[in-house]
C-alpha cells in the first residue's frame, strides 16, 4: 500500500484540468484562479518519480507494509501558481508578466491547509529518492501541457472551468 502527496502530473485528471491554464498562460477567461487563502501547503512529486517509487515498492517492498511516497518539495498553492507564471514568462515573454492574471477565488469548504508526506521509510528501507525537485518537475509539467494540447483541449467541451465543490 502507498500513500502519496500532490503530484505534478502529466496528464492531470479532468477534474483538475490545469492544462487549460497553460494555453497562453491562463484559462479560458484569461485568469489564473488560485484559492483566495492560497496558504495551503502542498508536498509535490513529479509523476515519473511516483511511478518509479511504485516500481521500487513492487520490487523491494515488504508485503503488508505501507510506504509514503513524497518528494520533499513543499510549497504553498500561491508559490506553485507564481512558479508557473514565471515559467510562462520565460516561454511567452510578450505576454509577461503572467502574475497579472492571478484572480483569487473562494476556497472550497473543508479544504485542508497542509498536504505533506514523510517518505523517510521509503527512502531508508528501499533506498528510493525522487529524481526531480520542484523546479524541474513543474517545468516538465508545464512543457508537457504546452506540447500536448491534443489531450486536454477535447476535455474543455465537457468542462468549462467552473469551480467545483463550492457551496453556494
Amino acid at each position: 500500500m502507498t500513500l502519496n502527496n500532490s503530484m505534478l502530473i502529466t496528464p492531470l485528471p479532468p477534474a483538475q484540468l490545469a492544462g487549460k491554464r497553460f494555453e497562453h498562460g491562463s484559462n479560458l477567461d484569461g485568469k489564473i484562479p488560485p484559492y483566495r487563502v492560497s496558504s495551503q501547503w502542498k508536498s509535490t512529486l513529479y509523476v515519473e518519480d511516483h511511478a518509479k517509487a511504485l516500481w521500487t515498492i513492487v520490487r523491494k517492498g515488504r508485503p503488508g507494509q505501507k510506504y509514503n511516497v513524497g518528494g520533499r518539495n513543499e510549497r504553498t498553492n500561491l508559490e506553485v501558481v507564481k512558479t508557473i507564471c514565471s515559467i510562462l514568462d520565460g516561454i511567452f515573454p510578450d505576454r509577461a508578466p503572467h502574475e497579472k492574471l492571478i484572480t483569487f477565488v473562494d476556497d472550497r469548504p473543508g479544504h485542508d491547509m497542509r498536504y505533506a508526506i514523510d517518505a523517510g521509510k521509503l527512502e531508508a528501507e528501499l533506498e528510493w529518492r525522487a529524481e526531480h525537485n520542484f523546479d524541474t518537475g513543474i517545468a516538465a509539467t508545464v512543457q508537457w501541457y504546452l506540447e500536448n494540447d491534443w489531450w486536454w483541449k477535447p476535455l474543455l467541451q465537457k468542462y468549462n472551468g467552473q469551480r467545483l465543490g463550492v457551496i453556494k
